[in-house]
């Protein structure tokens, strides 16, 4: 389960003609950004139980990874505390829709370097 940076009213198109350079600085700040709000207290859910999403010590804190454009978590459960899912008895796990609350919380981050890089052009 991952994050890939797409285009946000053409803004970044439109930095990456006038200036690649630029661009990759732009992605590689606000992807280091969403990796390390992931990386601290709170921006990935930590269980110590076995048996509870986050897995025991904080296995899916430690599955985040990055990688140029690409930030994501590499545990085959991580999509299941995301998003929820079903309990062998028919229960209902509620999300926790941790990544969606990081990249929420960078778009604006995000559309505004963007911004101020097209004005330094």
């Amino acid at each position: 389960m991952g994050f890939v940076i797409q285009d946000v009213n053409d803004l970044a198109g439109k930095l990456k003609r006038l200036s690649s350079v630029r661009f990759d600085a732009v992605i590689a700040k606000n992807m280091a950004q969403i990796f390390n709000r992931g990386k601290a207290d709170g921006g990935t859910p930590v269980s110590t139980e076995k048996t509870r999403p986050g897995g025991p010590h904080g296995e899916l804190r430690m599955s985040l990874g990055h990688s140029g454009d690409t930030v994501g978590y590499t545990k085959s459960y991580a999509p299941h505390v995301e998003y929820g899912h079903r309990t062998v008895n028919g229960g209902y796990v509620q999300g926790q829709r941790f990544l969606k609350r990081n990249v929420d919380t960078q778009r604006p981050i995000f559309k505004q370097d963007l911004i101020d890089q097209l004005k330094k052009l």
